[in-house]
């Protein structure tokens, strides 16, 4: 039996979200914050976080600063029961990452500071550790810059393992969606993009046309379309699943949330329809409280979660 149900290779930082300020940021004046709140960030972080929550073995690689906000990740990380024995630590001074959001109502600011997030190389993997897994999942794409350009290989190495492949790009800061995207998705078994970045990678404004572009390159496309649902295409096969009503608290880390959801059916062999349910309850519990995992920490509410909307 394999070590691991899932494998994640990516970045790991904190995010630092700020509530109720102004929507005009005035220069050069003190603007101030109604609530704030730090916490676990990272998509891969996010997603391994939440998939140990939801009772799958996890096994995490990745770079952090030697800092306080590199301990505080490493720790949330590892209460929830990832194993984080290859989280390496950098040598040459630089920090962990930090995302700031400055939350306003339905729309958001995000700012990154890269730090070790971009630093992870493929030499610096140890495949066997990855290999042992039924499934490898990567988020982030195009933050990775230090691991991007051998992600195909990485890809085509574990799937000749025997390992499926599911990746999240995230967003693309510099909007051209090419960086060697076209050939990782070769490799990729599930592609979860949300609704933006579907349309991106596929160039074309068209949402279904979009899905199905991508479905002729990957074997499930999932598309993420936040209240109302998600929606997956497996070649001529369309299956779309409703969202899951609750009241919404915050909305970060929703996405990677559904991406847990999804995954830790995926690799239990579940039907497209009950891993895309799953994915929907993840997303919509994720954004009944601050950030992308507070709401997994507490195990008893999640169980009651889960149990009410199944």
């Amino acid at each position: 039996m394999p070590q691991f149900d899932i494998t994640i290779a990516g970045e790991l930082n904190l995010d630092l979200i700020l509530y109720g300020l102004p929507e005009q940021l005035i220069p050069e004046r003190e603007l101030l914050a109604k609530e704030m709140s730090l916490t676990l960030g990272a998509s891969s972080g996010i997603v391994a976080h939440n998939l140990a929550a939801l009772g799958s073995r996890v096994g995490f690689y990745s770079k952090i600063g030697k800092d306080a906000m590199g301990d505080i990740a490493l720790q949330r990380l590892s209460e929830a029961g990832v194993d984080v024995s290859r989280v390496q630590r950098a040598s040459d001074g630089t920090n962990t990452g930090l995302t700031v959001i400055l939350q306003h109502g339905k729309w958001r600011n995000i700012l990154t500071y890269l730090g070790t997030i971009a630093q992870l190389k493929y030499e610096e993997l140890d495949f066997e550790y990855l290999s042992s897994a039924r499934h490898f999942h990567l988020c982030s794409y195009y933050l990775q810059a230090g691991l991007r350009p051998r992600v195909p290989e990485l890809f085509q190495k574990l799937k000749a393992a025997g390992l499926s492949v599911s990746l999240d790009t995230n967003d693309d800061p510099e909007g051209t969606w090419q960086g060697g995207l076209q050939e990782a998705l070769r490799y990729v078994d599930v592609f979860l993009p949300n609704e933006r970045e579907a349309k991106q990678a596929a160039g074309t404004e068209d949402l279904e046309e979009a899905a199905a572009k991508l479905s002729q390159v990957v074997g499930v496309v999932v598309v993420k379309v936040g209240a109302d649902g998600s929606i997956a295409r497996r070649g001529q096969e369309r299956v779309s699943s409703p969202g899951v009503k609750v009241k919404v608290i915050d909305p970060v880390g929703a996405g990677d949330s559904f991406d847990a959801g999804f995954v830790s059916e995926y690799v239990k062999g579940a039907s497209l329809e009950q891993c895309l349910r799953a994915g929907n309850l993840a997303g919509a519990y994720s954004t009944t409280a601050a950030g992308g995992t507070e709401a997994f920490r507490d195990r008893e509410r999640l169980k009651a979660f889960w149990r009410e909307h199944s």
